[in-house]
């Protein structure tokens, strides 16, 4: 059995987490914590691999803590930055068991998302132009996603491989209504009740259109993904820092 903690247990997604965590046969719930509790409750003794859902504001310190806490950690937690993941793998160098320490962090634990970002990143370097637009619920609180940030980094970096020149775009006046730019890369976010997590990949030529498109109607779309996490990481997922749960898929 593998004994895991929560962090964020009665968030909207660490709930989600507690159940799945007691559903499945190969996993236990160790502890179950939440804001203005004390994670140094955890520990290498009652835990073998941490998953943290919380805010944007708050992940990082958590992170750091479990690591010196010499726990393994599952992070889904959006909003992470090159400058948070320098101070996290600093951290691993840093802490208890820097040659066995693992952190896995994911922009999103759907495999239908994970999939769309890894065809998209496969398609972005026969068309002319790429934007991508994110979905969500109006309580998301980081704009644009994770998820899209993610795969406008992923599209940017194959579009550079192939030599191919930047997106075209003769926009002389924009208020806003063009989105964030991400290395080169539109990225649009719309926030509206009813939706869950939705992201659309548009890429197009002259006299075509390719859209990729993956939809989670509900957060039990996350659990699977998090329950592979957990048990790679208290298996065979590599020392260090992992960003992406395309590494633990047979792509």
């Amino acid at each position: 059995m593998i004994r895991v903690s929560v962090v964020g247990a009665k968030g909207r997604m660490g709930s989600h987490v507690v159940e799945a965590v007691n559903n499945a046969e190969d996993t236990q719930l160790a502890l179950a914590l939440d804001a203005g509790d004390d994670l140094t409750q955890i520990d290498a003794d009652n835990t073998d691999v941490v998953v943290e859902f919380t805010v944007p504001s708050v992940s990082l310190n958590n992170v750091l803590t479990l690591i010196g806490q010499g726990v393994d950690i599952v992070v889904g937690t959006t909003g992470w930055t090159d400058e948070k993941l320098s101070q996290v793998r600093d951290a691993i160098a840093q802490g208890p068991k820097p040659l066995t320490q693992k952190v896995f962090i994911a922009p999103n634990f759907a495999i239908s998302a994970v999939l769309a970002d890894y065809f998209a990143v496969k398609a972005a370097k026969y068309f002319e132009s790429a934007e991508v637009i994110e979905l969500h619920h109006p309580t998301k609180v980081d704009a644009p996603s994770g998820t899209a940030i993610h795969t406008a980094r992923g599209i940017a970096e194959a579009r550079k491989a192939a030599g191919l020149a930047p997106v075209p775009d003769a926009t002389e006046t924009d208020g806003g209504s063009r989105g964030q730019v991400i290395d080169g890369i539109h990225v649009h976010a719309v926030r509206l009740r009813g939706l869950n997590a939705h992201e659309e990949v548009l890429f197009g030529n002259a006299g075509e259109q390719l859209t990729i498109r993956a939809d989670s109607f509900d957060r039990t779309s996350f659990m699977p993904g998090v329950l592979l996490a957990v048990r790679k990481l208290a298996s065979d997922a590599p020392a260090g820092l992992t960003v992406g749960l395309d590494h633990f898929l047979d792509l």
